[in-house]
C-alpha cells in the first residue's frame, strides 16, 4: 500500500523592510464599509510613511501567510464577498486549503514574528468576554501575545468586552501593559478604564528602547497601550446607550460564539449612526503612526 503524500505548506511571503509596522487585515475586512476599506488602507500606509516606517498588511493569500500585501492583493480581499478571519487556531486550515483569510491580532503578531517584525498596531485587542460564568470565552490575541515578541500598539481592548479582567489575564500571561501618556487601561471608544497599566512612558524614544530590551529578554509581547485622540473619544452616555441596544439586538438575534461581537459591532455602528465607525478609524490610524514612530527608532534607542 502506498503511503499518502502531502505537498508541503506554502512559503511566507516577506516584503517588508527592517521598519516596518504589521497591521491586520481584519481591521480592513470587517471593522470598515467595505466600499473605504481601500482608502483607510492608504490612509494607514501615508501615515506610517510620514513617520518614517512602512505599513506592513498581514493576511493569508491563497493560503500563503503573506506580510506586506500589495494594493493588488488587498484589492482582491476586498472583491471577495466573505473573506473569514484567521485565529491562531485555525490558521493552518487555512494554508492547508489555499484560502484567503483576513487576520487577527493573534494570527498578525505570530506571522509578523516569523518574518522578524518586532512592532504592530491594531485598533482593539481581542479579549475576555462577559458571562463567563455561562460559557468561557476568551480571544486567542492574548495568548498569542504570550508566545510571540511583538510590541503591539492598541487602544486597549474593546469597550463590549471585560476589560478589567482582560487586562488582569494580560498580567497572569506576564503580558506587560505600558500606556503611552496614560495611566489607566483605555477602553477602545473611551479614553480610560478602572484598570491601570504597568508603567507609564511619555516619549517614543524610551517607548521603542524598552520594547526592544523587553522582548529580547523575554521573548513574550509587550502591549503599548495608546488611547483613542480625545477628540474622537465616544460620549460616555450616548456609548453605554448604544452599547446596552446592540446587546440586546445581538441576544435577541441568537448571536453565539464568534459570531457575538461582529453581531454587537453592527448594531452598534447602526445605532450610534456611524460614530463608532469614525472613531473606530481615528483610533486605528493614531495607533500605526503611534507603532511607526517606534518602528522607525527601533535600531537607533540605544
Amino acid at each position: 500500500m502506498s503511503t499518502p503524500t502531502h505537498a508541503p505548506p506554502p512559503p511566507l511571503v516577506r516584503r517588508a523592510p527592517p521598519n516596518a509596522v504589521a497591521v491586520e487585515t481584519t481591521v480592513l475586512v470587517h471593522g470598515v464599509p467595505r466600499a473605504s476599506a481601500m482608502d483607510l488602507a492608504r490612509s494607514l500606509a501615508e501615515s506610517a510613511r510620514a513617520a518614517g516606517a512602512r505599513a506592513a498588511y498581514v493576511g493569508v493569500v491563497r493560503g500563503v501567510p503573506t506580510v506586506g500585501m500589495t494594493e493588488d492583493e488587498l484589492a482582491g480581499f476586498f472583491a471577495q464577498a466573505s473573506i473569514p478571519k484567521a485565529n491562531t487556531s485555525n490558521l493552518g486550515w487555512f494554508i492547508h486549503q489555499r484560502q484567503h483569510a483576513a487576520t487577527t491580532v493573534s494570527t498578525t503578531i505570530e506571522i509578523a514574528s516569523a518574518a522578524g517584525i518586532a512592532v504592530g498596531a491594531t485598533g482593539g485587542l481581542g479579549g475576555v468576554h462577559k458571562g463567563l460564568a455561562e460559557r468561557l470565552d476568551i480571544s486567542a490575541d492574548l495568548g498569542a501575545l504570550a508566545r510571540f515578541p511583538v510590541a503591539l500598539v492598541t487602544s486597549g481592548c474593546k469597550s463590549i468586552l471585560d476589560v478589567e479582567s482582560t487586562r488582569e489575564l494580560l498580567e497572569t500571561l506576564g503580558v506587560p501593559v505600558v500606556g503611552y501618556r496614560t495611566d489607566r487601561f483605555p477602553a477602545f471608544y473611551r479614553r480610560e478604564s478602572s484598570a491601570g497599566v504597568d508603567a507609564r512612558i511619555d516619549d517614543v524614544r524610551t517607548l521603542a528602547q524598552f520594547a526592544r530590551q523587553e522582548l529580547a529578554r523575554t521573548g513574550r509581547g509587550v502591549v503599548i497601550a495608546n488611547p483613542i485622540p480625545a477628540a474622537d473619544e465616544l460620549p460616555e452616555g450616548e456609548w453605554k446607550a448604544w452599547l446596552a441596544q446592540a446587546e440586546e439586538g445581538a441576544r435577541s438575534a441568537g448571536a453565539t460564539g464568534r459570531g457575538v461581537t461582529p453581531a454587537i459591532l453592527g448594531r452598534l455602528h447602526e445605532a450610534s449612526e456611524h460614530a463608532t465607525v469614525r472613531a473606530n478609524v481615528a483610533l486605528i490610524r493614531s495607533n500605526v503612526a503611534l507603532a511607526a514612530e517606534m518602528a522607525s527608532r527601533w535600531f537607533g534607542s540605544d
